[in-house]
């Protein structure tokens, strides 16, 4: 699911607009309010809007993701199967054309965005069934994130003037994306490529119009060409582990000197590159470089990332990781009982959502090297009762 990592800023709204709840008729006729204001043309505008209606659905979604809080080889295991992996490379041979055109073009590697073909819709199987502009208006009403959705519905309305979107049928994601690897509407302006030349960017129904669109987006996300994203390795069980998590960026020529070294060829040259240790020191460890932050522009869930890098490296040619033999993790309960105490003692972990994140790792590790444990970011019984 592709959401910005930086939350848009709200526009300066007009006096009868409101930022988000409330009636939601009030809050559509706000919306068309603003749309004039910014200069759209208020015939085009009603037109977008009627029958614009509230969908309970999309709530539900927003609120049920629990399947990020898989730990990674779970999440992993389940999202990649013999089947996707081999529709993957299926796929890689009858795009061949298209993705030598998309690493000239943007740099990107095909892995990279084969993984994302393969997660977001399954290779364009099930792209969602959502109403687009319900789901996006639904989103800007809600309280939650209201500042990242409310940009997308001018976007749309942007696309609609057009004649790129349908308010009426235009379907996709429950959080408004739309197509085969699932770019909100704002992203489509920005980066759709009319890669087949039909003098349209079809998301939905050309592939390869997705993944030249796709490779545009990555590229202005800032993808460096030509570059790794993640390699797995192997670390000395005598290594530092504090030395572990994204924070921690040294020169591949460091690691090599700590006795890090690739499970398979050689570690990148003259690069730097951070230690992931997804499940803790006793789980597969990885080199992430520049790129793999790239990856929290597209979807800012660790476990998700960790997953669509290393399947990225798979349908390249990787070997399946060492899964080794990681301390036994936290439930979802277990980690917002964890989250609650950490925010007790000053860390900031977001929210309490019983999502191992970033910031939870972060604090994670801090309290960790306090109380003398492997400081690896991986959070275990032990620890949830030490706290």
């Amino acid at each position: 699911m592709r959401l910005p990592f930086i939350a848009l800023c709200l526009a300066a709204l007009p006096f009868s607009a409101q930022a988000c709840g409330g009636s939601f008729s009030d809050f559509v006729s706000g919306l068309k309010s603003e749309a004039i204001a910014k200069g759209h043309d208020g015939a085009k505008v009603n037109q977008f809007f009627a029958g614009v209606a509230q969908d309970s659905r999309v709530l539900k979604a927003d609120r049920a993701q629990g399947v990020f809080q898989r730990p990674f080889l779970d999440f992993s295991k389940r999202l990649i199967s013999a089947d996707r992996l081999k529709r993957g490379i299926s796929n890689a041979k009858k795009y061949d054309a298209t993705f030598d055109r998309v690493e000239q073009t943007y740099g990107v590697d095909r892995g990279v965005l084969l993984a994302f073909w393969a997660f977001e819709t399954d290779y364009g199987g099930f792209q969602g069934d959502f109403n687009t502009v319900n789901a996006l208006v639904t989103l800007s009403h809600d309280c939650r994130r209201p500042e990242l959705f409310r940009p997308q519905v001018f976007a749309a309305l942007e696309l609609y003037e057009r004649g790129a979107l349908d308010p009426r049928t235009t379907t996709g994601a429950w959080a408004g994306e739309i197509g085969m690897v699932q770019m909100l509407p704002r992203d489509i302006l920005e980066n759709g490529v009319d890669g087949d030349g039909d003098g349209k960017v079809s998301l939905k129904t050309s592939a390869v119009d997705a993944l030249m669109s796709g490779g545009s987006m990555l590229k202005s996300l800032g993808w460096r060409a030509g570059e790794p994203w993640i390699q797995e390795v192997s670390v000395p069980g005598t290594f530092d582990w504090s030395q572990s998590g994204l924070k921690v960026v040294k020169p591949t020529s460091q690691w090599a000197a700590m006795g890090v070294e690739a499970r398979s060829g050689a570690l990148e040259k003259n690069l730097p590159a951070a230690l992931i240790l997804p499940q803790g020191h006793k789980g597969p460890a990885f080199l992430a470089y520049p790129n793999f932050n790239v990856y929290f522009e597209w979807n800012q869930s660790f476990t998700y990332v960790m997953t669509a890098a290393y399947f990225a490296t798979r349908l390249q040619g990787a070997p399946v990781y060492d899964a080794g033999n990681p301390d036994p993790g936290l439930s979802g309960a277990q980690t917002k009982e964890l989250q609650r105490k950490l925010q007790a003692r000053g860390h900031d972990v977001g929210k309490v959502d019983g999502i191992l994140g970033a910031r939870t790792r972060a604090a994670v590790q801090t309290e960790q090297k306090r109380l003398g444990l492997p400081a690896d970011a991986w959070p275990t019984p032990t620890l949830l009762s030490r706290l």
